[in-house]
């Protein structure tokens, strides 16, 4: 989670949660995430989320979690397609999102050669449950393995499509109304946006109305094993944030003497 190149994986994931009507719709209407003057700030308290989640201790994210259980017990959404009105906390969205994240994380890691084998696949999936139970899933309803995963995607296909906020989220990545400081970002949108819906799976792409041909899947990976070969050049000091040098030192010291951990962190 710590790697730079899992940035893709973070973007990745938004595009393929949006594919889900209800989620996206859920989002759209109860978040600042459509108004490009706010939309900065919403996506900069999501990643400080996922930040305390994957590297905060038990209290921390039993905070963050309970305050996001409470805000979404309180939301609902409007179905466009039906009229129907739906608690944001349904599980099928909680879930969706969550195995949004796993997945697009977990792809972009593999493809761009973090180096992990299929037990590791695996255990990330079945350790990411955990998270799943700070937004209120109930971890033994969430998909536990690789397999279990690509089952419940299958499952899934005939019952998502792109809707239209979903295509207009698409073409703002392109051109994202970013603070003046980050302007620089705004300039490298456009290539980090072709990467970004080329890492997507083909039969995501095709919902958002674009190729689903090999040759895209091709050159994203050769992308990003490019960047991440980059970027494992830069010292470790530099190429990761405090908290993952932190889990980096705590993961070593484990390994060095496991008879002095309960519990693996």
């Amino acid at each position: 989670m710590g790697e730079p190149v899992l940035i893709v994986g973070g973007i990745r994931a938004l595009l393929l949660q949006a594919l889900h009507p209800r989620s996206m719709w859920g989002t759209a209407q109860n978040s600042e995430l459509m108004d490009p003057s706010a939309a900065w700030a919403r996506l900069g308290r999501t990643v400080e989320f996922v930040r305390v989640r994957t590297y905060g201790t038990e209290a921390e994210v039993e905070r963050v979690g309970r305050r996001v259980r409470k805000l979404h017990s309180k939301l609902t959404g409007l179905d466009l397609s039906t009229g129907e009105t739906f608690p944001v906390d349904d599980p099928e969205n909680l879930l969706w999102v969550h195995m949004g994240e796993v997945d697009s994380y977990l792809d972009v890691a593999r493809r761009a050669g973090v180096g992990l084998t299929r037990a590791d696949a695996d255990a990330f999936v079945d350790e990411q449950r955990r998270a799943a139970a700070v937004v209120g899933l109930d971890p033994a309803q969430v998909p536990a393995s690789v397999a279990e995963m690509r089952d419940y995607y299958a499952g899934m296909r005939g019952r998502i499509w792109a809707c239209d906020e979903a295509k207009d989220g698409l073409r703002r990545m392109f051109s994202p109304a970013v603070p003046r400081n980050l302007l620089p970002l705004k300039l490298a949108a456009p290539g980090i946006g072709m990467l970004v819906v080329a890492t997507l799976p083909r039969w995501a792409r095709r919902m958002y109305g674009l190729p689903g041909l090999p040759t895209s899947d091709l050159a994203a990976t050769v992308t990003l094993k490019g960047l991440h070969r980059t970027t494992r050049i830069v010292p470790e000091r530099y190429r990761y944030s405090p908290d993952a040098r932190r889990a980096r030192r705590l993961t070593r010291e484990h390994e060095a003497d496991p008879a002095a951990w309960t519990i693996a962190s």
